[in-house]
């Protein structure tokens, strides 16, 4: 009897080594499981936004105030930001966001035009004269965006950027009550469309590096080849800085119309939006190709910087238009 209970009792006992290897596989199949999920998760959050309507069908708006949509279309911007998918991403530490890197680069894109036109409203948009204060609201909101973009707690990036949109949302409510000022002139659009120039003419350098074939210069250290693994940072980069100037400059296109349509400039403006909307256009290929002259596979960072220098070129030729008399 003792010997039969015994030899049952072994029977139901597992095998040596049998628990910890169920344990494990159960924490492998945890695994496989959260990195199917992060994948998804991160190809979601990694989507870029689309080209908003931010401008009603009809921009002939009699009540409008001057000033208001190209303020609007920053604050749109910014949110975009903070509120898209997955979250501003520049700063994660945990998967899948700290594995992306095209849509922090795309971000940082944005930011610039961001922290570009809104210095611009600052110094020149919201000011009189080069002697008159400038505004309180845009003295906030332009440092605040200039904060460390990269940076994840004690101050965070989103808190600072949700304290400069405050304050950007303040002087909107200030121009639409007429307590706060912003002139459209040819002057102070011609200083900004400077910016936009230089931007365009370093991404569209930056671009064309991807083959490494630097053009002849006066003496100045030749440019390197991009490195391979970021040659996709670049583009996406350059995307993101050409979303964002598809959106400022349909509100410039609004806010300015007065003097553009004095200087006659609305068909260069039109062709640069044409450019811009043009680097928009999806991405068929599941990576960021890097093709050389007239091979088989294409280049992407040449198609881009295609765009950008034509782009570029008509800002120039509209600037040279606001600064005509």
């Amino acid at each position: 009897m003792f010997g039969k209970k015994s030899t049952a009792s072994a029977a139901s006992r597992p095998a040596d080594g049998q628990g910890p290897t169920l344990v494990v596989k159960g924490l492998l199949a945890i695994l496989l499981v959260y990195l199917v999920v992060c994948v998804f998760v991160g190809w979601y959050w990694n989507r870029e936004p689309g080209v908003m309507q931010l401008i009603p069908a009809t921009s002939a708006q009699t009540d409008r105030v001057e000033g208001e949509m190209t303020v609007a279309t920053v604050e749109a911007l910014m949110t975009t930001l903070l509120e898209k998918p997955g979250g501003y991403l520049s700063n994660d530490i945990m998967p899948p966001g700290v594995w992306l890197d095209n849509m922090p680069n795309w971000e940082f894109g944005v930011l610039v035009q961001i922290r570009d036109v809104t210095r611009a409203m600052r110094r020149d948009m919201a000011r009189s004269q080069s002697q008159s204060a400038e505004d309180e609201d845009l003295a906030r909101a332009e440092p605040l965006f200039h904060f460390d973009n990269k940076s994840w707690i004690m101050p965070s990036t989103e808190g600072e950027y949700r304290s400069g949109l405050k304050a950007l949302n303040s002087y909107a409510a200030r121009l639409r009550a007429d307590e706060a000022d912003f002139y459209a002139r040819a002057d102070n659009l011609g200083s900004w469309l400077g910016d936009v120039s230089t931007r365009l003419g370093s991404l569209s350098q930056r671009l064309s590096a991807s083959v490494g074939q630097a053009p002849v210069t006066d003496g100045s250290r030749p440019r390197e080849q991009t490195p391979w693994l970021e040659i996709d940072d670049v583009f996406y980069e350059s995307r993101g800085s050409a979303w964002a100037l598809v959106h400022l400059l349909r509100a410039v296109e609004v806010d300015f119309a007065d003097i553009i349509a004095k200087k006659n400039a609305q068909a260069s403006l039109k062709q640069i939006i044409r450019e811009l909307e043009a680097t928009q256009e999806s991405l068929w290929s599941p990576m960021v190709l890097n093709g050389g002259g007239f091979g088989v596979l294409a280049n992407h960072s040449l198609v881009m910087a295609n765009y950008l220098s034509r782009a570029n070129a008509a800002i120039i030729d509209l600037r040279r238009l606001m600064e005509q008399g």
